[in-house]
């Protein structure tokens, strides 16, 4: 299923006029025999997609909360084999979109052509890959189309213009609009003119938008879903589900729900 299957996932959400909301979490934190159930729980909360961290010793792009949770789970053991195993295991019973969120290196040292092999296996549906630009997509890029894996581009702040416009034409599933300048992590507020850069993003993109990095509160995802398709919350997710406190991540979810908000 793949890119069709998160395509479908979207295309529900927004067509109820709510709000996309993709949670980060990181896998084997607490353990990889908690993955199945914190993935149910995700999507028994309302989640369209989740985006699924694969633990690494050098992560570039998070910020101290995603780090800390990576060294819980490279803790424990945790590789993106044992992720990808683990998933398989899993695969009829799961309904939700999973995308992985992993860095090239151990890809490329798993081997590209058996690692997407493997994700189609294991019922993967995209993946995020921070750290590679467009101009070294070709080390992937075919043997993702061959399993039918959305390979979803970033868009940063500081990207220009004319980049901004080739990421959109190319990303799959849906282009991850990165809000801050920076690492992942918690925010009190956004640049002003972020609203403009979101809606810009939205007239150059044939699949929804959504927002992240530095999203941590329900106001935030009120206040960036009137310029974009959803979210992508992970520094808040991942604190709360190490702390147990999952009304939280309920009510972040729920904050996504705009069409019961207008009916009430």
């Amino acid at each position: 299923m793949g890119k069709q299957k998160m395509d479908q996932a979207f295309e529900q959400v927004l067509a109820k006029g709510d709000k996309a909301f993709v949670p980060y979490i990181m896998a084997g934190d607490g353990g990889l025999d908690q993955l199945d159930e914190q993935l149910q729980f995700l999507e028994e909360s309302g989640a369209t997609v989740v985006e699924l961290g694969i633990p690494f010793s050098d992560p570039v792009a998070d910020g101290p909360t995603i780090q800390e949770a990576g060294i819980r789970a490279l803790a424990e053991g945790v590789s993106l084999r044992a992720v990808l195993e683990k998933l398989q295991q899993s695969k009829q019973s799961r309904t939700i979109p999973v995308v992985l969120m992993t860095y090239i290196n151990p890809i490329y040292a798993y081997g590209v052509a058996e690692f997407a092999d493997d994700c189609d296996a294991a019922g993967v549906d995209g993946l995020i890959i921070p750290d590679l630009p467009l101009e070294e997509e070709g080390l992937i890029v075919e043997a993702l189309q061959k399993n039918d894996i959305a390979l979803i581009r970033l868009a940063a702040l500081t990207s220009t213009k004319d980049r901004l416009s080739q990421i959109a034409e190319r990303t799959e599933g849906f282009l991850y609009a990165v809000t801050v300048t920076g690492t992942t992590g918690a925010r009190n507020s956004f640049q002003d003119d972020l609203a403009a850069h979101l809606e810009a993003l939205k007239g150059q993109c044939s699949v929804p938008v959504l927002a992240g990095f530095g999203v941590s509160t329900p106001e935030h995802v009120r206040s960036l879903t009137e310029h974009c398709d959803g979210v992508v919350v992970g520094s808040r997710i991942v604190d709360a589900l190490h702390k147990g406190d999952r009304e939280a991540i309920r009510t972040l979810i729920q904050s996504a729900k705009l069409s019961e908000k207008t009916k009430a």
